[in-house]
């Protein structure tokens, strides 16, 4: 007669968890983060403010995702930040979560620049508003030029992508060729390489 098992069953194993997996995001915490956006931001350069956000501190989207609604909001029409503020929510929470973020985005601006478009023409004669604003600009275009260099860095590689990428620059910055045409004869071409560099990706 055999002898009983005497090993325990060894008990089952909790699965595992990704520590750095963050909470789902919820509509009152993108209200109020495109709140504060639209209420605290000046001079523009709320696309860093947005991936600094979104993606390094909250863990909502993934940097590759939101470069995607970047680019997107860039080619709708429309403002970019607002383009960017309904593509954020509709990829975190639906429609519902793409309407909170727009009425977020644009609440406080919207009463805002009625207060003070009642003043500027008070404010316009002094010397040291022009030099505030034209401080605030240039901080502006650092916060710009921080995401398009991370932009580059994570998404561009390749002989391919650079040279769509110099050749917009050139065409745009320094030949002065209208915007539309440009990214009519480039956009395909980018997309081509896109695809051509995920197929080959996938093969290997």
């Amino acid at each position: 007669m055999s002898e009983p098992n005497s090993e325990t069953p060894a008990a089952p194993q909790a699965p595992d968890t990704d520590l750095n997996v963050a909470p789902k995001a919820t509509l009152t915490s993108l209200f109020w983060l495109f709140f504060q956006m639209g209420a605290l931001s000046f001079g523009g350069g709320l696309m860093a403010w947005v991936y600094r956000e979104v993606v390094d501190r909250r863990r909502w989207m993934s940097g590759s995702d939101l470069m995607s609604g970047i680019a997107l909001a860039q080619v709708l029409p429309g403002v970019n930040i607002t383009n960017l503020s309904i593509y954020v929510g509709q990829h975190l929470r639906g429609a519902l979560g793409a309407a909170v973020c727009m009425i977020g985005i644009i609440t406080a601006p919207f009463f805002l620049v009625i207060g003070l478009a009642a003043i500027y023409a008070q404010i316009d004669s002094i010397p040291w508003a022009h030099n505030f604003m034209a401080g605030v600009a240039t901080a502006a275009v650092g916060l710009v030029l921080s995401v398009t260099l991370r932009s580059i860095r994570n998404d561009v590689r390749g002989i391919g992508p650079i040279a769509i990428l110099l050749g917009v620059f050139i065409a745009i910055g320094v030949l002065r060729w209208p915007l539309v045409p440009v990214i009519a004869c480039f956009a395909p071409i980018s997309v081509a390489l896109a695809w051509r560099a995920s197929k080959v990706k996938a093969d290997a």
